[in-house]
């Protein structure tokens, strides 16, 4: 009998109209253009700016051009799995809603939450559940409504983040194509550093923590910058030498888009020239769950089956982790 493995077999995406450049922010916080770009490598992040809308809008449209690139009856999907920091309330999943939504009404869903990392670690565990026999079609979103979290008074996060989703559909493969291997970390060490101190059960809501703007996002940027540095890029590393991969046999580095002076130390130790690195933070900025798919969206048609492919994030928590992937499909 053949070995199943989860293969990707079709990708979509979605970001919102409205752009929030650089110059914009300018005007509303005290930075520039320069500061931002040569720091980060963001130009500009898309802002949903619907206020009836939520991250489910974002994973719906990402799903919905998913499903009629690749001609998939939303029926015929077994699981979807929400990947996101930002679901549209609490208690009720988001996923659920969102599966509904684009008529996956034999699926059951469910959220996963590790900040920057959900996507990374919704390969994982939707991987295992094609390996078992038991599911042939996982769809796997990512999206984040970042802006709703965020303070744009603050400077040290308004300038980072956007608002955007994509998604996967993962099938069993029996060529061989597909996940092959994952180093996946985390260490609470990070809990203070990247986080939303109220609207937990630590915490509750109440009138005096929403005067002190303790449910907007808190970074500790410098400390954040310098776990994520090494971290991302060791654990690139490991993956690459437990697999016996060299620079010259990685097509594609696969990066969470927070900072590209993070994605660039990854790829140094990788010994991967530029042309071999995804990048679209100077577009959409950090989407959080929505990064790696929507660089996965940006490329799919430079993907050529048999690609060997190094997925790579890094968030809060600390979460952190890589996963070596062979694509499956050639783009049309």
């Amino acid at each position: 009998m053949s070995t199943i493995t989860a293969a990707i077999t079709a990708v979509g995406g979605y970001v919102p109209d409205f752009v929030l450049s650089n110059k914009v922010l300018e005007t509303m916080v005290d930075t520039n253009d320069e500061w931002i770009t040569s720091r980060t490598g963001i130009k500009e992040r898309r802002i949903l700016k619907d206020a009836n809308k939520g991250t489910s809008y974002l994973g719906i449209q990402a799903a919905k051009d998913l499903l009629e690139k690749s001609n998939t009856n939303p029926e015929d999907i077994d699981m979807v799995i929400m990947a996101t920091a930002t679901p549209d309330m609490p208690v009720a999943a988001t996923g659920v809603y969102v599966a509904t939504q684009i008529g996956a009404v034999n699926a059951f869903s469910f959220d996963l939450v590790a900040a920057c990392s959900s996507f990374l670690f919704g390969m994982s565990t939707a991987a295992r559940y094609i390996e078992s026999g038991k599911y042939k079609k996982v769809l796997l979103i990512g999206a984040d409504k970042m802006s709703s979290i965020i303070d744009y008074e603050d400077r040290t996060t308004c300038i980072i983040f956007g608002d955007g989703a994509g998604a996967v559909l993962f099938e069993p493969n029996t060529e061989g194509y597909g996940v092959q291997d994952e180093y996946l970390r985390t260490d609470a060490v990070g809990r203070p550093h990247l986080k939303i101190e109220a609207g937990g059960s630590l915490l509750p809501a109440s009138a005096e923590t929403v005067a002190n703007k303790q449910h907007y996002v808190f970074q500790d940027g410098k400390t954040v910058f310098k776990f994520a540095v090494s971290n991302m890029a060791d654990v690139c590393e490991r993956v690459m030498k437990r697999n016996n991969l060299t620079g010259d046999d990685v097509n594609w580095l696969v990066p969470h888009q927070a900072n590209k002076r993070i994605i660039d130390a990854a790829a140094k130790r990788m010994n991967l020239p530029e042309d071999k690195v995804m990048m679209n933070i100077h577009r959409y900025g950090n989407t959080t769950s929505g990064t790696l798919p929507l660089c996965l969206w940006d490329y799919e048609k430079q993907l050529k089956k048999g690609d060997k492919l190094v997925l790579s994030a890094f968030g809060g928590g600390f979460t952190w982790g890589a996963i070596y992937v062979t694509w499956a499909y050639d783009s049309k």
